[in-house]
């Protein structure tokens, strides 16, 4: 999968360290999946979850923060739509996002 944009999770892990090596994983992982359908990640990533819009919210390093994405499943794109804490998550619209 070709994942836009890495700079989002540089940014984000810079100002939270304790988020880096999780997000470097699911960077990786990621960039060399195979994913078709949504049925594809949940079978990788059990604590996904869809939204419409074929976007995706990755719970990362242990549910702490919330990483959403939208996918372009046809042209194999992964697009980076939001990162934050939890707490940060339950104040926006991920559907919206």
């Amino acid at each position: 999968m070709r994942i836009i944009s890495r700079k989002t999770l540089k940014d984000f892990w810079e100002k939270h360290a304790n988020a880096e090596a999780a997000l470097r994983s699911w960077f990786h992982e990621t960039k060399h999946a195979d994913w078709n359908s949504f049925a594809d990640i949940k079978a990788h990533y059990r604590s996904a979850d869809a939204l419409p819009g074929n976007r995706v919210v990755f719970n990362i390093k242990g549910n702490t923060y919330r990483l959403i994405v939208r996918i372009h499943f046809n042209t194999r794109i992964v697009f980076i739509r939001s990162i934050g804490t939890h707490a940060d998550y339950d104040k926006i619209d991920a559907t919206e996002i």
